[in-house]
C-alpha cells in the first residue's frame, strides 16, 4: 500500500510553499504543548528540498518548540485543574504520576532527555510546570535537548542529500508502516 510516498510527494510540495516556515514554526510550537505530530515530518522534507536553509530551519523548529514548551508549562502551572480529569479519562494519569516522580528525582535533566527524544515532549513540559521546575532551568533545557534533536535531523538531511531523498523516496511506505507498528507497541508497553 503505497500510502506514505503518497503523503510523503505532499510534504515535499508543502515544504517548498511560501509559508513553509509558517507551517513549520506553527507545528513545532503546537506539538510541545498539546499536539501529537512533531516537527520533524515537516523538518526533514524541508531541509531536504532546500538544504542551504536547513540550519535556519533547525533553529526556527527550536525557537517555535521552545515557544511552546513554555506554553506546556503555563499549562500545567495554572490550568492543570482543566486537563487533570482529561487524564483520568484517558487512562494517563499513573503516567503523569510516574513523570512527577521523575522530576522529583532527576529535575530538569528529564527535560532535556524529553526534548531531545521521541517521548512526548509535552507531557514533560505540563508536568514541569505542576511541579513549578525553576523556570530558567526548564527553559535552558528545553533549548539545548530540543535544539540538539532538530539540528541532527537538519544535519542528517543536508549530510545525505540528494542520496538521502532517494532512500527515504524508495523505503518510505516500509518505513511509514514501520513507524505506526512502533507507535502502537509503543503505547500499549506505555499503557501496560
Amino acid at each position: 500500500m503505497k500510502l506514505f510516498s503518497k503523503l510523503y510527494e505532499r510534504v515535499m510540495q508543502w515544504a517548498k510553499h511560501p509559508h513553509a516556515n509558517r507551517y513549520l514554526a506553527g507545528l513545532s510550537f503546537a506539538e510541545s504543548s498539546f499536539f501529537p505530530i512533531p516537527p520533524d515530518v515537516m523538518l526533514a522534507p524541508m531541509s531536504l528540498a532546500k538544504p542551504d536553509k536547513a540550519w535556519r530551519y533547525a533553529l526556527l523548529t527550536t525557537l517555535a518548540s521552545v515557544c511552546g514548551g513554555i506554553l506546556g508549562y503555563l499549562i500545567g502551572m495554572f490550568a492543570f485543574d482543566l486537563i487533570e480529569p482529561w487524564l483520568h479519562k484517558l487512562g494517563y494519569w499513573s503516567r503523569y504520576t510516574e513523570t512527577v516522580e521523575w522530576f522529583k528525582v532527576w529535575g530538569v535533566w528529564m527535560v532535556f532527555l524529553a526534548g531531545f527524544s521521541p517521548i512526548p515532549y509535552k507531557v514533560f513540559t505540563i508536568s514541569a510546570g505542576v511541579v513549578g521546575m525553576a523556570f530558567l532551568p526548564f527553559v535552558l533545557a528545553s533549548a539545548i535537548g530540543r535544539g540538539a534533536r532538530f539540528y541532527l535531523v537538519a544535519g542528517l538531511m543536508v549530510w545525505g542529500g540528494e542520496r538521502m531523498e532517494n532512500i527515504l523516496r524508495q523505503y518510505i511506505d516500509r518505513l511509514g508502516w514501520l513507524m505506526i507498528l512502533v507507535v502502537i507497541v509503543g503505547y500499549f508497553l506505555w499503557k501496560s
